[in-house]
C-alpha cells in the first residue's frame, strides 16, 4: 500500500500541483473551531462564519462564556448552528473552566492557562498523535476528522484526515475497501509515506470535488483513470478545465 499511495500522490501532484501552505501554522484552537464550522457546508460559508466569530469577539475566552444562542446567531451562515455552537462552547468552556481533566497533560496545561488567561493547546506539542486524537475526541462534537485536521494543519504531523471526498475516492480507486471514513483513516495512516500528508489530503479533496464526484464522476479527465478500480466509470467525452478551488484550512490564521 505504501508504494500505491506514493504513486497516487505523484499522479495527483502532476495534475493539481503541490498545494501551497502558509509558513506560519494556524493556532490549534483556531483550526479546531474552523474545522467544526466546516462540517456539512462549503468552505466559503464556513470561512465566513469563522471570520464572523473572530471579528465580533476579542478571544476564545469571551466566546466560551457566551450564551449558546449568541454563538449560534454568529455562525448561522455555516448551517447546523445549534449542533456546532454546542460543540464549540463545550470545548472552550471545558478548557477554560479547568474541569476535571481527561489526562495529566491537560492538568499540567491548566496551570499555564490560569496565568495567561487564554485558551491554548500549546501542550499538544509534547504529545504524540494517538494521545492528541484521544484527547480531542473525548469532547462531545469533536470527531476523528476534526482532531486529525488539527494534527495536520496546526501541528504539521504526517496525518491524513479523511472526509467524505477522501473516503469516496480512495474506495473507488481500490486502495481501501471500507464502509466509513473512520476505518479509511485508520488504514491509510498506518501506511502513509513520510512528509506527504498535506499534499495527499488536499489533492484527494480536489479530486473528489472537481472530478471524482459522488454522482457522474468525470472519469475521462481523471489522472488516476488507468489505475482506478471503480466499476461504474463515466466515460462520456467531455471538456473540463481543472480549477484552483478555495481550501479552507490553509486560509485559517
Amino acid at each position: 500500500m505504501y508504494d500505491k499511495i506514493n504513486k497516487i500522490n505523484r499522479l495527483l501532484n502532476d495534475t493539481f500541483g503541490i498545494p501551497k501552505r502558509s509558513k506560519k501554522l494556524p493556532d490549534p484552537v483556531d483550526l479546531l473551531i474552523a474545522t467544526i464550522l466546516s462540517q456539512n457546508t462549503n468552505d466559503k460559508n464556513s470561512y465566513q462564519a469563522y471570520k464572523n466569530i473572530k471579528e465580533k469577539f476579542k478571544n476564545w475566552d469571551e466566546v466560551a462564556d457566551l450564551p449558546l444562542k449568541k454563538i449560534e446567531r454568529t455562525i448561522k451562515v455555516a448551517g447546523l448552528g445549534k449542533q456546532k455552537s454546542k460543540a464549540i462552547k463545550n470545548f472552550l468552556k471545558t478548557i477554560k473552566d479547568k474541569m476535571k481533566p481527561p489526562s495529566a497533560s491537560i492538568a499540567k496545561a491548566s496551570a499555564k492557562q490560569a496565568k495567561s488567561g487564554k485558551i491554548k493547546l500549546d501542550y499538544f506539542s509534547e504529545m504524540n498523535n494517538d494521545e492528541i486524537l484521544i484527547e480531542l475526541t473525548s469532547f462531545k462534537g469533536i470527531g476523528i476528522k476534526t482532531a486529525s485536521c488539527v494534527l495536520l494543519f496546526s501541528l504539521d504531523r504526517n496525518i491524513c484526515p479523511v472526509d467524505t471526498h477522501v473516503h469516496r475516492t480512495l474506495n473507488r480507486i481500490g486502495l481501501v475497501q471500507t464502509k466509513s471514513p473512520e476505518k479509511t483513516f485508520s488504514i491509510i495512516n498506518k501506511h502513509l509515506p513520510e512528509g506527504i500528508a498535506h499534499q495527499f489530503h488536499t489533492n484527494l479533496i480536489r479530486l473528489g470535488r472537481e472530478i471524482c464526484k459522488a454522482a457522474k464522476p468525470k472519469c475521462t479527465i481523471c489522472p488516476l483513470l488507468h489505475i482506478c478500480r471503480y466499476d461504474e466509470k463515466n466515460l462520456d467525452p467531455l471538456s473540463v478545465q481543472i480549477k484552483n478551488d478555495f481550501m479552507l484550512l490553509d486560509e485559517i490564521h
